[in-house]
């Protein structure tokens, strides 16, 4: 997925903060709903403005976040 396709920033908008494209949402907002265990359905209901495809394309920025920022060590091998 291109989630960069579904993301802005612009110092009018937000500070410059990334948000949803065409929103006033920023990304990190997103990211601490779904943090709080909040579902895709409640985020939609929470902020009108965003499509389900967006809430896709914030979890698959985190997930490429934590790959590309958090190595995971390989497992200890099972005895």
């Amino acid at each position: 997925m291109n989630y960069m396709a579904h993301f802005e920033r612009s110092p009018a908008i937000c500070s410059g903060q990334w948000v949803i494209k065409g929103t006033r949402v920023p990304v990190h907002t997103l990211l601490a709903s779904l943090a709080e265990g909040a579902s895709s359905e409640e985020i939609i209901a929470d902020f009108p403005t965003i499509r389900l495809e967006d809430v896709r394309a914030v979890i698959a920025f985190a997930a490429a976040a934590a790959k590309e920022d958090f190595p995971m060590a390989e497992l200890p091998a099972v005895l």
